[in-house]
């Protein structure tokens, strides 16, 4: 019983001090420039990105005037020597039919493989280069979602993918009404990214 307690007492020492890191971490992120920001921005910025990124939308909302269409196929080795590419998958189209008739839809499958793409598009030049430690985190954590989808949606079989490959198709919003079914609008961007590689299932 003693023993119980104590692990207990530590199990609740632990989470206040998880706790109170993360809001004192999260406070100097949001805070106005100040010493400990500036030299601690390192430290403060590999805790808070891309898990807990603070930003204003909730009060300042920036809707997308566009749709974007986030496709993934991988390679690998054949036992012939030979590399095969496999087919293209919809990784955005999985995500809508997460959402599509649900109440209360997962923040996962609204957010996370769009906030992902759209910080790396902030993050790094028409040609795909990271030129920071925050923009290499940013296609590390890119590459780990779309990994683990394709290797989740092919049953386990994609964790034999050596490289993966993304495509992004930009598309305006279409206009309401039965001319925007006839006439589909057009991409405004097609962007293929490089082969990354894939390590550890994206992990």
């Amino acid at each position: 019983m003693r023993l119980l307690r104590a692990g207990l007492r530590t199990a609740v020492f632990l989470c206040l001090a998880a706790t109170l890191t993360h809001v004192v971490l999260v406070f100097f992120h949001v805070a106005p420039p100040n010493p400990v920001s500036r030299r601690y921005s390192q430290q403060i910025d590999a805790w808070v990105y891309p898990l807990f990124e603070q930003n204003w939308r909730l009060f300042a909302p920036n809707p997308d005037s566009v749709n974007r269409q986030v496709l993934a196929r991988t390679a690998h080795t054949g036992s012939d020597g030979s590399m095969r590419v496999s087919a293209w998958f919809d990784l955005s189209a999985v995500d809508r039919a997460a959402v599509e008739h649900q109440a209360f839809p997962s923040h996962t499958a609204q957010n996370l493989l769009r906030r992902a793409w759209s910080s790396y598009a902030e993050t790094h030049g028409q040609d795909d280069k990271a030129r920071s430690a925050r923009a290499a985190m940013i296609q590390t954590y890119l590459n780990n979602i779309a990994s683990d989808r394709v290797a989740e949606h092919r049953g386990g079989s994609g964790r034999d993918a050596e490289f993966i490959q993304l495509r992004v198709i930009t598309l305006p919003v279409a206009a309401p009404g039965s001319d925007a079914v006839d006439n589909p609008p057009k991409p405004v961007e097609n962007r293929l990214l490089p082969w990354w590689k894939v390590t550890s299932h994206g992990k």
